[in-house]
């Protein structure tokens, strides 16, 4: 039987395994096997349960992940959608609690995380209507569509940029509602244009200056390394 276009073809997952599929997506963006230590860094969880949980995945029907010991973790094709589809949820809510709720860039996160377990696909397909069918939520972050494809996305980490270099802030990748609050301070926000003055080659301090603002200021890599921007050409 042909299966429709918009079917989810992954079976219902627990809360548990969701968080784990998107943990794993997340530390192998750079196509690179995740570490059962990264894991369990990341989860907050000790590396013998993480190892548990990993088999699992790894012996479910179809397998979620591929695991080999010392090697690491990565996601099979069916694990990615099941990431993919929980992703979709988690940012679908955070840009549905600010732009219908009035929630700030920095409360979002973890409501979400409650809610991206249990709503239902009609649920979220209501909620990208009505929110027009967005492809980014409110830190910058692109949003997998219904058929669960990932858009393309060609930003890379502000601490990249030389100096000189000016560029324009794409996404945030940050849950920590202390540093959302600390970057949109500084005006770090998706859009915002930004020049690379000065880098130090000793330990990556960054002088900065944010278009429209007058005064530049110094950052850190706690901070380069969560803001993701498209560099700006230079003129010929």
């Amino acid at each position: 039987m042909q299966m429709a276009p918009n079917t989810r073809v992954v079976k219902p997952l627990t809360a548990s395994a969701q968080d784990y599929l998107k943990v794993i997506y997340d530390l192998t963006e750079s196509r690179k096997p995740a570490s059962t230590t990264a894991l369990a860094e990341r989860l907050g969880i000790a590396p013998a349960s993480v190892t548990g949980m990993v088999q699992k995945l790894a012996s479910a029907t179809p397998a979620l992940v591929s695991y080999r010991r010392h090697q690491g973790v990565t996601l099979t094709a069916a694990g990615r959608r099941g990431a993919l589809e929980v992703i979709r949820h988690h940012r679908l809510l955070e840009t549905w609690l600010v732009q219908a709720l009035g929630y700030s860039w920095d409360q979002v996160h973890d409501e979400a995380e409650k809610l991206e377990h249990v709503i239902s696909e009609d649920f979220e397909r209501r909620v990208a209507a009505i929110l027009g069918q967005p492809e980014r939520d409110p830190h910058g972050e692109p949003i997998p569509n219904a058929e669960l494809v990932m858009p393309a996305d060609t930003s890379v980490s502000l601490s990249s940029l030389q100096s000189g270099q000016e560029a324009v802030v794409r996404r945030v990748h940050a849950q920590d509602p202390a540093l959302l609050r600390h970057v949109k301070a500084l005006g770090l926000m998706p859009g915002a244009r930004v020049k690379a003055l000065d880098r130090s080659r000793f330990d990556q301090v960054m002088q900065l200056q944010v278009q429209g603002r007058k005064q530049a200021f110094a950052l850190g890599a706690a901070v380069t390394s969560q803001v993701f921007v498209e560099i700006v050409p230079s003129a010929p």
